[in-house]
């Protein structure tokens, strides 16, 4: 069984069990959190439920496992013969997830 839902601006496959990354949360560590913009739901045998735009009275739950930053995005700005460089950076945070049910 898997369900595809939207959170964040971005749409996630998941089935149960599975841990994935998702834009940060404000939630604590080790929370039960329910996101109830279902778009899907297939149990994975030729069953598929697509909702219009989203379906009623579905719901994924997960726990939340942690809380982090990503790698480092570089942006560099050169002056060619000028000695002139500059780093500048950017770290998304993000919440790690554990489906727990799809219901």
């Amino acid at each position: 069984m898997y369900a595809v839902f939207k959170t964040g601006g971005q749409q996630h496959r998941v089935s149960v069990d599975d841990v994935i990354q998702i834009e940060r949360l404000k939630a604590d560590t080790g929370e039960e959190i329910s996101f109830a913009e279902v778009l899907l739901i297939s149990d994975g045998e030729g069953d598929v439920r697509i909702g219009t735009p989203v379906l009623e009275g579905s719901q994924v739950v997960a726990q939340v496992l942690e809380h982090g930053r990503g790698p480092k995005l570089d942006v560099v700005k050169v002056k060619r013969r000028k000695g002139y460089r500059r780093r500048i950076g950017h770290r998304q945070g993000y919440t790690r997830i554990k489906i727990t049910q799809i219901s």
